[in-house]
């Protein structure tokens, strides 16, 4: 059994990731803000910490009560207080896993950071910006850390069930959506796939991508 903590299991991506991990016999522990997803997780067998990754303090406290085999994380979205959790909140874990010895981190970025900024159309970068920002310092953090990382930029998030088309790439200049279970499908699939270790890597639905490139698939 693998033990994998996991930040951002309340809903989206991370729910989804956290409903992968358990199926696959996983023992995983999500780290939840409040109180209000704990009876979904718990029915799942999933363990819950409770705790702000805002505060570091809190967060390596958190990390180092166990041995940990990865961190996963999918933190990010609305403000908190002022602070987004895109980077700060990915910093804090990520200085807890260098902290702890924990050797495997997954982290769900999103095509525009970094060197896909050129994917996507100058309105939507300008729509996303501050927030593509805070993704690409907290990739940056990542990358600088040590640990054995995989970085996952999907495209736009659509909720419907996955079509079995969905692929990673290592060519940045791809752009499109993806349903979110494939995201999960494939983030859990990195979790064991020794050509995932020290990659960036795009996330698409061969079917939804914008435009019609030509790219290479990354299988894991």
């Amino acid at each position: 059994m693998t033990e994998i903590f996991l930040a951002g299991a309340s809903r989206g991506v991370g729910r989804e990731i956290a409903k992968s991990l358990i199926a696959q016999g996983n023992h995983v522990v999500a780290l939840l803000r409040s109180e209000s997803a704990r009876p979904d997780l718990e029915a799942l067998s999933i363990t819950v910490a409770i705790g702000d990754a805002l505060d570091a303090d809190a967060i390596a406290s958190l990390v180092a009560k166990q041995p940990f085999d990865a961190i996963i994380s999918t933190l990010g979205g609305k403000p908190t207080d002022g602070e987004r959790a895109d980077f700060k909140g990915n910093r804090n874990l990520i200085d807890a896993a260098v902290k702890a010895g924990v050797k495997r981190f997954i982290l769900v970025s999103s095509i525009g950071t970094g060197d896909s900024a050129a994917a996507l159309p100058p309105q939507a970068l300008e729509t996303l910006g501050a927030v593509l920002a805070e993704k690409e310092q907290a990739e940056n953090h990542l990358t600088a850390s040590g640990l054995t990382y995989t970085i996952i930029r999907p495209g736009g998030l659509k909720s419907e069930p996955p079509k079995g088309s969905a692929v990673l790439t290592e060519n940045p200049n791809i752009a499109g959506s993806i349903h979110r279970t494939d995201v999960a499908h494939l983030v859990v699939s990195a979790l064991t796939s020794d050509r995932a270790n020290n990659k960036i890597l795009s996330a698409v639905d061969r079917t939804m991508l914008f435009g019609q490139p030509e790219f290479e698939d990354f299988a894991l």
